[in-house]
C-alpha cells in the first residue's frame, strides 16, 4: 500500500483549492493532483479548481458554493444569490431555476464549476449580503427575465413594501434599482 502523499495530509474535506495553493506542497503538483484524481480522492471542478469532498452515507457531497465562487474568483467581494430567493418574498413566485447569480467585479457570463452553471454578473455595486429589501429591488431589476406573470408579481408589490423597512428599501432602490425599477417603485412608494 502506496503512503500518503505530503499533498494529500496537506488537503482538507470540503475544502476548495486552486492549483496555486497546493504548489508549496508538492514537487510535481500536477502529477500529484492528476494521480488524486485518478484515484478519486479530490475532485477537478475546473482547470486549475479541485475539491476535496466531504462524505455522507449519499456518498460525495458538492463544494460549498460560497468557497466554491471564492476560490474561483479569487476574491471576497461577491454576492451569491438566485431567482430562487425571490420564493420566499411571498409575491407569488413559485419556479425554481438551477443557475445561482454571482454579483461580483471580476468575470461576467455563465461558468460550469463542478457540476453547476453560475451566472456571473460584473456589477458596479451589490450589498454584502441578501436582505428581503435587496431580493425585491433585484426581482424588479429582473423581471422581464422570470417564468412568471409579471403583471401578478407587481401587482403584489405595493402589499409587501407596506411589510418592510421603508428607509433600507428606498437606499436598496436608490444604489442597486435600476431605472425602471426606480420609477415603478416612486410611484408607490
Amino acid at each position: 500500500m502506496k503512503k500518503e502523499s505530503q499533498l494529500e495530509r496537506q488537503i482538507r474535506r470540503g475544502e476548495v483549492y486552486r492549483r496555486e495553493d497546493l504548489v508549496p506542497f508538492s514537487g510535481a503538483v500536477d502529477r500529484d493532483l492528476a494521480e488524486l484524481v485518478k484515484k478519486d480522492i479530490i475532485v477537478k471542478l475546473r482547470n486549475g479548481l479541485y475539491h476535496y469532498p466531504k462524505l455522507s452515507v449519499f456518498g460525495k457531497l458538492p463544494p460549498d458554493e460560497v468557497k466554491l465562487v471564492r476560490k474561483f474568483l479569487k476574491d471576497d467581494n461577491f454576492l451569491l444569490t438566485s431567482p430562487n430567493l425571490y420564493n420566499s418574498l411571498g409575491l407569488g413566485t413559485t419556479q425554481l431555476y438551477n443557475k445561482p447569480t454571482v454579483y461580483n467585479h471580476k468575470r461576467k457570463g455563465e461558468f460550469k464549476l463542478g457540476n453547476r452553471i453560475f451566472n456571473f454578473i460584473d456589477k458596479s455595486s451589490f450589498p454584502k449580503k441578501n436582505s428581503s429589501e435587496f431580493l425585491l429591488v433585484d426581482l424588479l431589476n429582473n423581471i422581464s427575465s422570470l417564468a412568471e406573470d409579471a403583471s401578478a408579481v407587481l401587482g403584489k408589490v405595493q402589499e409587501k413594501v407596506l411589510t418592510m423597512d421603508r428607509f433600507k428599501l428606498r437606499k436598496y432602490i436608490d444604489s442597486y434599482g435600476n431605472p425602471k425599477t426606480k420609477s415603478f417603485m416612486r410611484s408607490i412608494l
